[in-house]
């Protein structure tokens, strides 16, 4: 009995997704419920199980292919066993053949006269003959002992050098003037690109930073912020804190917990334009961007202002290893009002982030550097790193957005007021 692989229904916001790669060809057997062919869409790669066991007899569509909900992917013949010793499918040996197509027109190549010299470039051919030069003479710099143009000119250059009239003009005659520099080949064997079409997260990620710098009147405020006093309190905690929540005390839920406070306070930078409103979120919903092979993605914590440290800590854990698994789900990264995303841990110092549209603000977190400081008229170093806030300045004034900045850094400079809400 024969039964079809079908895309599973899509969400209800992706229209279609693109074929990323099978796991199984035409005569392998599988199992049910295995993975057989991972869909790629804006946001996640979604794996299609096989619905019954038996052999994979036919793929319908290959990688690459853009593909809707419902549409035929295979045909599995249920119960079917693989059958020993059968043939490998017909591109196997098609694909054999042509290697062995081009290794006899290699061998060819190699048997042509003009192969005991290296092959000659057109231009180096034509140079060669025009100056009666044997080939065979000529040394070639080029991959497998190719000829190049520089090559000829460098044989001639020597050639000139070498000879006995060339040593002494003649009386009276003006003496000749020196070979002309050519620069030397280069020394890698070949200069090849790569071509390759961008993923649907990757041209996703490059349509909306576009839209966002075109949609929207982007301007970026930056401070700096002292972190003894979190550094202090994560020392003095961290143990206590894993061995009773089982997560590790970071630096991302304090400054989760800082923008609430400072969102609380201006509620513009927590609001969207939708057409000629300005839309007020009266919830916190946070996203906290995550960098994976695929691209980044930035899932959303959900009420942040009622989460907990630890509960913020577990969540972005989790969203971490899922992000990069690929297993997370379209729901939990739509929505959100406002972003984080932390550079300093690949080692930026300062950054302008883009606002993740429609939202209307984005605080871009850097590298912690020890720094020398005046504090209270002495110099100390101090575990400082600069903040930035880019936001649109359509609906958020610069005098929000630099009193943003300086709640979120009062709040970690003296996180007690996160505690008395102060």
């Amino acid at each position: 009995m024969t039964i079809e692989v079908r895309v599973p229904q899509l969400p209800e916001s992706v229209a279609d997704a693109t074929l990323v790669s099978w796991h199984k060809k035409p005569g392998d057997s599988v199992a049910r419920d295995e993975n057989l062919v991972d869909l790629e869409t804006d946001k996640v790669v979604l794996e299609v199980p096989a619905p019954a066991a038996g052999v994979l007899r036919e793929i319908k569509l290959t990688d690459g292919t853009t593909v809707t909900s419902g549409q035929i992917l295979a045909i599995i013949e249920e119960g079917a066993a693989v059958v020993p010793g059968a043939s490998a499918p017909a591109i196997l040996a098609a694909s054999s053949g042509a290697k062995a197509a081009a290794k006899d027109t290699v061998a060819k190549d190699a048997a042509r006269p003009e192969a005991a010299g290296g092959k000659l470039s057109p231009a180096a051919k034509r140079m060669a003959e025009e100056n009666k030069i044997d080939p065979k003479t000529v040394l070639g710099s080029g991959r497998d002992g190719r000829i190049s143009k520089s090559d000829v000119a460098n044989h001639l250059s020597a050639k000139d050098t070498a000879s006995p009239n060339s040593q002494v003009p003649p009386s009276g005659a003006a003496p000749k003037a020196p070979a002309q520099f050519v620069p030397p080949p280069s020394a890698r064997a070949t200069r090849a690109e790569q071509r390759v079409p961008m993923t649907r997260l990757r041209a996703r990620i490059a349509e909306r930073m576009v839209q966002a710098q075109a949609t929207q009147a982007l301007l970026t405020s930056f401070n700096e912020v002292d972190l003894t006093a979190v550094n202090e309190l994560r020392a003095r905690y961290k143990d206590a804190f894993e061995k009773q929540h089982g997560a590790k005390l970071g630096f991302m839920s304090f400054f989760v917990k800082a923008c609430v406070e400072a969102l609380k306070k201006f509620p513009a930078v927590n609001a969207s334009v939708d057409g000629s409103d300005i839309v007020y979120h009266e919830y916190f919903d946070v996203g906290v961007a995550v960098s994976t092979d695929r691209g980044l993605i930035v899932p959303v914590l959900r009420d942040a202002d009622l989460l907990g440290y630890a509960d913020i800590e577990k969540s972005i854990a989790n969203f971490a290893s899922r992000a990069r698994a690929g297993s997370i789900t379209m729901e939990e990264l739509t929505g959100g009002t406002f972003t984080i995303t932390n550079g300093g841990v690949f080692g930026s110092l300062m950054s302008t982030p883009i606002v993740n549209a429609p939202q209307s603000a984005i605080l871009g977190m850097h590298k912690i550097q020890d720094r020398a400081m005046v504090i209270d008229g002495q110099v100390a170093v101090r575990p400082m790193m600069y903040v930035a806030l880019t936001y649109d300045h359509r609906i958020i004034d610069g005098r929000e957005a630099v009193q943003f900045l300086v709640t979120v850094k009062q709040c970690l400079e003296d996180p007690a007021r996160m505690v008395l809400n102060v």
